[in-house]
């Protein structure tokens, strides 16, 4: 697994992901978060097609803190069954990289 990831999720309102934003980051589980949006998701869930429009959240933190993140944000999250994912960094700034490590340690 790669040193760093970003972490990404969504939610139905603006409000909602500000909030696991500022949790996660408050908590030094993510260094830091962007959030994008209204953006238009197209899926299947529970058997059925569908489409809404949501407001994406993306993380940045270290492969270390993933598990503790990943366990807040489906703590939290709105959404009984919602989508978390992480994709590794392969490759960053160095200065970027070393703030993410003091960011997301205790």
């Amino acid at each position: 697994m790669a040193d760093y990831l970003q972490v990404s999720t969504a939610t139905e309102t603006r409000d909602q992901a500000v909030a696991l934003a500022e949790d996660a980051v408050r908590s030094r589980l993510a260094a830091g978060a962007q959030i994008t949006g209204p953006v238009t998701s197209v899926f299947w869930h529970a058997g059925e097609f569908g489409t809404s429009e949501e407001y994406r959240l993306l993380l940045t933190t270290t492969a270390a803190r993933y598990g503790e993140l990943q366990d807040h944000l489906l703590a939290n999250h709105p959404w009984q069954n919602p989508e978390v994912i992480a994709v590794p960094i392969e490759a960053g700034a160095p200065d970027c990289l070393a703030w993410i490590d003091r960011s997301t340690t205790d």
